[in-house]
């Protein structure tokens, strides 16, 4: 590992590289700000309440951000470190495939005098997998207790990480009454609650997906023309979030936007 030549007070985020067998200084962050985000209202303060009280030493929970794709999972989280970096947030992320090397990691940076955020993003396991079952001992720990200046932040399309599979519910069983479960569900439903935070995202209104337009353009006069085009660009990819927000102003953000 090559976490020694990182230096945390002027580091905030760095990368694992399963090449170099170590962590690679992240050099240009995604520059996003918290108020630059619109229409994740409540998942924005309930993040941010629970990122407070882990900086400061407080009880606070791993967290999961599960939901529609594009609609601002990944940018809450970048958003985060942006805004909590110089209160002595630092982030590590972490690619799925590169869990096994979670407990290295986390033995490298426990005694550290930062809060670390380990950034899992689009996280999900298919049938077979085994990574996860060193995420599992991060997040709750076995002998060892899981560090106090650590904790996971993922992002996933399935609420349970894991596929669903209608073979799992038809293997389920009642006795005297009670609901049991297959193992498979359990399986799935066990990963997932060890995020004692999870925040669900859906797919933005008409009205949220066009006050996300507004705010990236903030000068076009003509609101109602402005509308009318973001309205046919959504509507010819099939989907409204943030994302489709973000692909429509640097389609039509190069010409004058007062003429929209």
């Amino acid at each position: 590992m090559k976490t020694a030549t990182i230096d945390w007070a002027t580091t905030p985020a760095a990368v694992w590289r399963r090449h170099r067998s170590g962590l690679r200084i992240i050099r240009r962050l995604d520059p996003i700000q918290w108020q630059a985000l619109t229409g994740i209202d409540h998942q924005q303060q309930a993040l941010a309440r629970n990122t407070e009280r882990f900086l400061a030493g407080e009880p606070s929970n791993n967290a999961l951000l599960w939901g529609s794709r594009g609609t601002g999972k990944s940018s809450l989280i970048k958003a985060l470190l942006n805004r909590y970096q110089d209160r002595g947030l630092r982030m590590i992320e972490v690619d799925k495939d590169d869990l096994v090397n979670l407990p290295e990691i986390v033995d490298d940076i426990c005694a550290l005098p930062y809060r670390f955020v380990i950034f899992c993003d689009d996280l999900s396991f298919d049938v077979g997998e085994s990574g996860y079952k060193a995420l599992k001992s991060v997040l709750e720990g076995s002998l060892e207790l899981p560090p106090e200046n650590v904790r996971v932040y993922a992002t996933s399309n399935r609420r349970h990480l894991m596929p669903e599979f209608m073979s799992d519910n038809l293997k389920s069983e009642m006795h005297d009454g009670e609901l049991h479960p297959a193992e498979a569900i359990e399986e799935q439903v066990s990963l997932a609650d060890r995020f004692g935070l999870q925040l669900s995202f859906y797919p933005f209104s008409q009205d949220v997906y066009l006050q996300a337009v507004d705010a990236l353009f903030p000068q076009v006069t003509d609101r109602d023309a402005l509308h009318r085009e973001a309205i046919r660009f959504a509507t010819a990819k099939g989907v409204r979030n943030g994302r489709t927000a973000q692909q429509f102003y640097r389609q039509f953000a190069a010409g004058d936007k007062s003429d929209h």
